[in-house]
């Protein structure tokens, strides 16, 4: 939740043609990461779990995208992109430990 907030006001900055494109992305997919984490909590197998856990895996990984491409354009600056990074780098280890968790404990077959 942190990262999300952390994005959303970072964007804050943006230029404003980028509000429809490279802002929006970038919020809808960080946005996807902890929402995804929570609608798996309704879930009833862990099967279904690791689904949503591969989804928000996804998310992130889009997410690194749109930093990166803010990067390569300039519009935010190298020390910023890297404390972003660091984030996005901490919750996947977390996500990946879950997700190994899980898939340890279950029979995907």
């Amino acid at each position: 939740m942190q990262l999300v907030k952390d994005i959303y006001t970072f964007t804050k900055h943006y230029p404003k043609e980028e509000l429809f494109a490279l802002t929006a992305q970038t919020r809808r997919a960080v946005v996807s990461i902890p929402a995804n984490i929570a609608e798996d909590c309704g879930r009833r197998t862990k099967k279904d779990t690791l689904q949503f856990f591969y989804i928000s895996r996804g998310s992130l990984y889009e997410l690194e995208t749109h930093l990166n491409i803010a990067a390569m354009i300039e519009i935010m600056q190298e020390n910023e992109f890297n404390k972003l990074s660091i984030q996005l780098d901490e919750c996947l280890k977390i996500l990946n430990g879950l997700i190994r968790r899980y898939e340890s404990n279950i029979d995907l077959k």
